[in-house]
């Protein structure tokens, strides 16, 4: 493969003596004269160089601001530098950046290519390596967000514009479940940034003290049992993205403190003295509308509009049903290759309840339900009896096999269709939530008669008083 080798020299007879040896090595060799020229060839003619030979001093400029403004550009190339005029700063400030390596003129020719080979050698690893990264992030392009509804495909339209521009800030907004992580990630991978870090954090999931923390980093010693220093997510994720997930539950102190270090691209550790500078794109996601809560006080409103760049709303899966055509089959292959199992017919019945479903978990529900039919299948055809969706009598057409499996007898179930109540098994109810479910129904339908109501659920009276205190619910006795 012939590589392209960039010189950059405004020294006519060098330019082209370089020129001639580099090519007589089988090299693809461009020279320009000025920076200006390089920055058009790298820029609009899109050369990719494997290693770039400059002089320092250009008559347009100093070609180490050259390389600090073009390396996001050419990433994995190597760049060598040629001077009559050496100096330490120089140098040092080379190799601060990156440079392969920094030679006084006159360089001898042989000293150089051994230079020259050395740096082809780290570019070539250099690319090997980003070229692997590119190949795994390929699957967060765009296109990752599936579906062929109309609001699919907006979705889409927006991320493809998104990934083109260097934005600072962005808001995802949606319902629990409708793939706001997912986004995050084709913004990052899909974009400039695709080769820095991306670090995530749920707000949610951290109290207060923690989540400072975590953000912001602390020295030693800033508080009871900081016992070394900590680089915090916003300095880790310098130069990529900081996902922050349920940036709704942030502490309003803390919303202050973050919308500072987003202003001033600089974060202070906690004990710490000194400002650290960062380069951070931040992305947002809540399930929570942001803006009424700046509206109520109850979220910052100039950190929502410092966040909201650009907004990105997320529709629910309940008003983009026919995206279920491209999913439900993406997710049985998925769980298919995970357990080995073989379902490949979908029954119009399943088809039509799936369609049929309110869907309030959005796609996570649909991801757990599709796991569950699937693993519990025994063959080619989707079995509709595991779907178990609120609403709709899933376990109907359940064999007696399939009944005793899932820990219930033919008696029982025909009395659960009449008097039950159906619990949703996908994540989206706390077992706190249906075990108060469950009483409060028993109460209602025994006109809130505790003794009634303990009779039905098989519990004593003071069992189900203690639960009755503990959620608050009310009783006739």
């Amino acid at each position: 493969m012939i590589e392209t080798l960039l010189i950059i020299e405004d020294e006519k007879l060098l330019g082209t003596e370089l020129s001639r040896h580099y090519r007589a090595q089988g090299w693809d060799v461009v020279l320009a004269d000025t920076l200006e020229k390089a920055k058009t060839l790298l820029l609009k003619n899109r050369i990719e160089p494997l290693l770039i030979l400059s002089d320092m001093n250009l008559p347009d400029g100093n070609a180490l601001d050259f390389m600090e403004a073009m390396k996001k550009h050419v990433s994995y190339a190597e760049w060598l530098f040629l001077t009559g005029y050496g100096s330490v700063p120089d140098s040092v400030r080379a190799l601060r950046l990156g440079a392969y390596d920094f030679l006084e003129k006159p360089c001898d020719l042989e000293r150089l290519d051994l230079v020259v080979t050395s740096a082809t050698r780290s570019a070539s690893i250099q690319r090997r390596v980003i070229d692997q990264t590119k190949q795994g992030h390929r699957r967060y392009s765009p296109d990752a967000y599936l579906g062929h509804s109309q609001q699919a495909q907006e979705i889409r339209l927006l991320l493809a514009k998104l990934t083109q521009v260097p934005f600072s800030a962005l808001i995802i907004g949606g319902e629990s479940g409708t793939g706001k992580g997912l986004t995050a990630r084709i913004l990052h991978y899909g974009g400039s940034r695709a080769q820095q870090p991306m670090i995530e954090v749920n707000c949610a999931a951290l109290p207060r003290e923690l989540l400072e923390s975590e953000l912001f980093g602390h020295e030693p010693g800033a508080f009871t049992g900081a016992s070394g220093r900590h680089r915090g997510l916003l300095e880790q994720a310098d130069g990529g993205t900081l996902f922050m997930d349920e940036i709704g539950e942030m502490p309003l102190d803390l919303q202050a403190k973050l919308l500072k270090a987003i202003e001033d691209h600089k974060v202070r550790r906690l004990g710490g003295e000194k400002e650290i500078s960062v380069d951070v794109q931040i992305v947002a996601a809540s399930n929570r509308d942001l803006e009424q809560m700046a509206q109520e006080g109850s979220f910052r409103a100039d950190l929502y509009h410092r966040l909201s760049v650009f907004k990105v709303i997320l529709p629910p899966l309940r008003e983009a049903v026919e995206d279920l055509d491209e999913l439900v089959p993406l997710f049985v292959a998925e769980y298919n290759a995970k357990a080995g199992r073989q379902v490949k017919d979908i029954p119009d019945e399943v088809w039509n309840k799936l369609k049929a479903h309110h869907w309030p978990g959005n796609v996570r529900e649909l991801r757990n339900v599709i796991e569950r039919c699937v693993l519990f299948s025994d063959g080619a055809t989707f079995p509709g009896q595991w779907l178990q969706l609120p609403g709709q009598h899933s376990q109907a057409g359940l064999s007696d096999r399939d009944l005793r499996f899932a820990g219930i007898d033919s008696h029982s179930q025909a009395k659960s269709s009449e008097q039950g109540i159906f619990l949703p098994l996908d994540g989206s109810m706390a077992l706190d939530d249906m075990d108060r479910f469950i009483i409060k129904t028993a109460l209602e339908r025994a006109d809130n008669n505790l003794t009634g109501a303990a009779r039905a659920l098989g519990a004593t009276r003071e069992t189900l008083r203690y639960r009755v205190r503990k959620y608050n619910l009310k009783t006739v006795d």
